[in-house]
């Protein structure tokens, strides 16, 4: 019997229909649905997975440091939240006790790799099987990936179990070495750091301290209104008001124009969708986190709507069969009017990007249908219409400069429009150019501005971090991973280094970025993390062996380790005094209206929680607050009564907001919704 091993139950189902010359029979084994078929006359069984069914552990000793004895061990004996990943283990297990041929069809990447290898060696007792591959969960892709199957992939495994391990070293011994120095301190705190986690936490640092140490000057800029445009003094900033004066003075109402200047160019349309564009372009249209993005688009994959979408690459190749593809969304009422226009001019060559990946071509669709789920169906819509645009042609785009001379100065406007919308069409409602029309003004033309004036502005500090942009941000320095990165940020908001949509770096992170600069910088450089991530391809390629490359990790991470032992009472001081800084930041809410003291939350020991008054006992304002749940400050007060705001994020359920005063106006109708609810159920009851 032939066992195909899938990564999830949505994809092995998906297999087994696609490979069966007859009936696909379904059974079950520890509550584990598989499905046995026959093809070509071989019995095959086709049993899932659920992404990692084997995860690294420390083999025996304590919880010090440094520690690299490791070995593989079912996932559920390892995490808590993996023990629903236990009866699909014993499920493969009892399968590969009849299996004399195995099949890794687990996604072709490192990761999917290594989650069908170690199926393979721990429960089939086997180091040889065959590999699929495929980009999309389509009937013809998985019979082609079958009929095709090589050997297993050693290199992508190889470089796959490298990565966790150096990872679990890194991640380990750091976090050990940072709780560890906590500790000493006098306190605790769960903390961790990585070998991405800390450049990337650097990054984030840099960017904050250049905001907070950032000093707003002024600066004063002339402009002319003509025609209805503005134009702008060509001297840009004036850094003091007394020369802007001066340029002013100088400028006169009444002059001519001296330039007029047009270009026409072709705008080409943006490039097919990678993983990380992907994450962006979502963000920018619909405020999707790059994580939801990431879980949205594995949906869509594993429901067969688009290809593979942790993908690197911007190609999207002729053996895709576009006319086929084509064809296959025109089938859509929603876009069959745009694709039959491709169809029919022929259009069968897309615009590519740069970026390439051996293993996946660029996102695209390959279902007929639109997804049900909402925002699903938000990302499915702008994945076909950057697909489509891909094959229109090329825009043309204007742009124009005039420049006015007015007394002895110069002003310009600039502007630019679309002429031909051509590939913009195809991608509405998703384009966002300047349409900005100058005024028909020819060369030697008299003017005269209707309004002349000088503005104050100020500079403005660098722009924050969002989600998205730190993502790309790690992308463009190669750190991390396509499919790691959203994750590394959740990390560290996880540990409370970060916080906002818009990244605040926490005084704790900062000082966790302090405490390591003095320390041991080895842990937040990037070049390390860099090397390292180029080890991992040149282990894929076969140019390095894996061994080699853990082992001088290893030897790295013990330099790191001393260094970081010699400074370890110093380490934790620092963590300490930031930790109970960011504590206090968190608990603060506002001002008192009674004394002016500070309103802060307050924990007892029995683990009820209050707002009370820093100016306690001679105040003794005090606010009731939701006992479950997490609690986060909003900086604002209500509208209605004057107290601070507060936002209650509880498990299962979507965050509200409220304000601390409990006989607020805003709360009239809290109890009476809920007595709502109540009457509602026990009249259906009944």
């Amino acid at each position: 019997m032939q066992l195909i091993v899938c990564e999830k139950p949505k994809v092995a189902i998906k297999v087994a229909n696609a490979l069966a010359e007859g009936d696909v029979k379904q059974e079950s084994v520890h509550g584990v649905r598989y499905y046995k078929l026959k093809r070509k006359g071989k019995e095959i069984v086709v049993a899932p997975a659920v992404g990692h069914l084997y995860a690294l552990k420390q083999k025996e000793g304590s919880g010090g440091y440094p520690v690299f004895d490791i070995e593989w061990v079912p996932a559920h004996e390892v995490e808590k939240r993996a023990a629903f990943s236990r009866k699909y283990l014993k499920a493969l297990q009892a399968l590969c006790k009849k299996a004399d041929e195995f099949v890794n069809s687990c996604d072709y990447d490192p990761e999917g790799s290594l989650i069908g290898y170690n199926v393979i060696r721990f429960a089939g007792k086997s180091e040889k099987g065959k590999r699929m591959k495929f980009s999309a969960l389509t009937s013809d892709d998985l019979r082609s990936a079958y009929d095709d199957a090589g050997e297993l992939d050693y290199g992508n495994v190889q470089a796959g179990e490298a990565r966790h391990m150096l990872d679990w070293f890194y991640g380990i011994n750091l976090s050990r070495a940072l709780m560890e120095a906590i500790k000493k301190a006098g306190t605790f705190r769960l903390m961790s750091i990585g070998r991405v986690q800390g450049p990337a936490l650097k990054i984030l640092s840099v960017r904050e301290r250049s905001i907070k140490s950032f000093k707003s000057k002024p600066y004063w800029l002339l402009t002319a209104n003509v025609r209805g445009t503005s134009f702008t003094n060509k001297r840009g900033k004036f850094k003091s008001k007394e020369g802007a004066k001066a340029a002013l003075e100088r400028s006169s109402k009444e002059g001519s124009v001296i330039a007029v200047e047009v270009r026409q160019y072709k705008q080409p349309p943006p490039p097919p969708f990678d993983l990380t564009s992907l994450q962006l372009e979502a963000y920018r249209w619909f405020k999707f986190s790059p994580a939801l993005t990431l879980n949205l688009a594995q949906s869509l994959y594993e429901n067969s709507f688009i290809s593979y979408p942790r993908t690197a690459s911007q190609k999207l190749p002729s053996k895709l069969n576009h006319p086929k593809l084509l064809a296959t969304v025109a089938k859509n009422e929603k876009y069959k009017e745009q694709a039959d226009r491709l169809i029919a001019d022929g259009r069968m060559k897309p615009h590519e990007g740069k970026k390439e990946d051996p293993a996946h071509p660029a996102i695209h669709p390959i279902s007929p249908e639109s997804p049900s789920e909402p925002r699903e169906a938000k990302l499915y819509d702008l994945i076909v219409k950057r697909y489509l645009a891909c094959f229109a042609e090329w825009a043309k785009r204007e742009s124009g400069r005039i420049e006015l001379q007015l007394g002895e100065e110069n002003y310009e406007a600039k502007g630019a429009r679309t002429v031909e919308r051509k590939w913009m069409d195809y991608y509405e409602p998703y384009v966002k150019f300047d349409e900005i029309s100058l005024p028909p003004l020819a060369e030697n033309e008299l003017v005269k501005a209707e309004k002349l004036g000088m503005n104050e502005k100020k500079t403005k500090p660098p722009a924050r971090y969002t989600h998205a942009s730190i993502i790309q941000e790690l992308e463009g320095r190669n750190l991390g991973t396509k499919a790691t990165r959203s994750a590394i940020i959740e990390t560290l908001h996880r540990r409370g280094y970060i916080t906002g949509k818009k990244i605040q770096v926490t005084p704790l992170g900062l000082a966790v970025v302090d405490a390591l600069s003095h320390s041991c910088p080895q842990i937040l450089d990037e070049e390390l993390t860099r090397r390292i991530e180029m080890e991992m391809e040149f282990i894929r390629t076969g140019e390095l062996e894996e061994e080699k490359v853990l082992e001088h990790g290893k030897e790295i991470l013990r330099e790191i380790l001393d260094a970081f032992r010699k400074r370890e009472d110093q380490i934790g001081r620092e963590l300490r005094e930031s930790l109970m800084e960011t504590r206090e930041k968190q608990n603060l809410l506002g001002k008192c209206s009674a004394c002016g003291g500070d309103l802060k939350i307050i924990r007892l020991p029995t683990g009820s929680v209050f707002v009370g008054c820093s100016g306690y006992p001679k105040c003794r304002m005090s606010y009731p607050l939701p006992q479950r749940g997490k609690i986060v400050p909003l900086g604002k007060v209500c509208e209605k009564c004057g107290t601070p705001m507060v936002r209650v994020f509880r498990a299962r359920s979507r965050p509200f907001d409220m304000c601390l005063e409990p006989k607020c106006e805003t709360k009239k109708e809290w109890g009476k919704k809920r007595a709502d609810v109540k009457s509602s159920k026990k009249k259906d009851s009944e």
